[in-house]
């Protein structure tokens, strides 16, 4: 599982009147401004949220830990931690490795990701768009959704050149520091922009990475007026990008297409010249179709 970089801040009670939470008719007519934690429903299954806590302990540079660990990286008592590997164990979700104390996930967890990507009705939808790019330009095409204060590529199709950027589909990368994010951010509210930039941890990926919100604020600005964004540098050293916003059916900004290029072939000034055309016109092609979203 690729590793989480954003910050979530817990939603806590707002100060306005009425009766609280699960009290009765108060709540259900939504009288109120404030926002209850979602974890104090009683809908809410705590064990669930621990086995997820289990598994997503192996985020990142984690590929196999003993129990210990696990249990440290989950933020669980050992006790908890060994009933929730056992139980990933039995299901087939974790497995021992050979000759150590450590574990493991296994492939079966990529049968989720295999369900995403054959239900999702926007990589259907941009498939021909990105095959397109990928072919006339010769450059690699992303699809990227955004995910809370990240987006994540959901698809990618590779240029035809040896030395390419590369990216995993599923790596997830701060919205307020990649072309596709920047312009999808571009395209929603003021409060949305804010809410997500508070969630952001703004620590740089590269020596060139902005991280002042002034200027990612001004960015997505300027974003919104071109009606795309290019950033160079920003996660990897050498790499120039640039993305336009997909919306859906609601016309609410979703997803964003981008190309990624290497600086040893092109420079910016080329980039918005040649590449931010493509990039738009996919973009808008594929905002033209109806296909599911959801809320974030």
């Amino acid at each position: 599982m690729a590793r989480t970089t954003g910050r979530t801040k817990a939603e806590g009670a707002g100060t306005g009147t009425g009766e609280g939470p699960g009290s009765g008719e108060g709540s259900a007519a939504g009288a109120d401004t404030r926002k209850a934690d979602p974890r104090e429903s009683s809908l809410f299954v705590g064990s669930t949220e621990k086995t997820f806590q289990i598994l997503h302990a192996f985020d990142g540079p984690h590929r196999q830990m003993p129990l210990s660990e696990i249990a440290k990286a989950a933020n669980l008592d050992r006790s908890a931690a060994q009933r929730l590997v056992y139980t990933l164990e039995v299901l087939g979700y974790l497995r021992r490795v050979h000759g150590t104390r450590n574990y493991a996930l296994t492939p079966k967890l990529l049968q989720f990701s295999y369900n995403y990507l054959r239900a999702n009705e926007l990589i259907e939808k941009a498939y021909p768009y990105l095959l397109d790019i990928s072919r006339s330009v010769g450059e690699t095409a992303n699809l990227q959704e955004l995910d809370g204060a990240e987006i994540v590529f959901v698809a990618r199709f590779p240029g035809k050149h040896l030395v390419n950027i590369e990216f995993m589909v599923g790596s997830r990368l701060p919205a307020y520091y990649t072309a596709s994010g920047t312009a999808i951010l571009s395209r929603l509210s003021e409060e949305e922009r804010e809410d997500i930039l508070a969630r952001t941890d703004l620590r740089p990926l590269t020596p060139f990475t902005v991280c002042d919100p002034d200027r990612l604020r001004a960015r997505v600005r300027a974003a919104g007026e071109k009606g795309y964004a290019l950033l160079t540098n920003e996660t990897v050293m050498g790499d120039i990008s640039v993305g336009a916003a997909i919306t859906d059916e609601h016309g609410r900004a979703v997803a964003g297409i981008s190309i990624s290029v290497p600086a040893t072939r092109w420079t910016p000034e080329q980039v918005e010249q040649e590449l931010a055309r493509h990039v738009q016109v996919a973009a808008a092609s594929i905002s033209v179709h109806k296909f599911g979203s959801y809320s974030r």
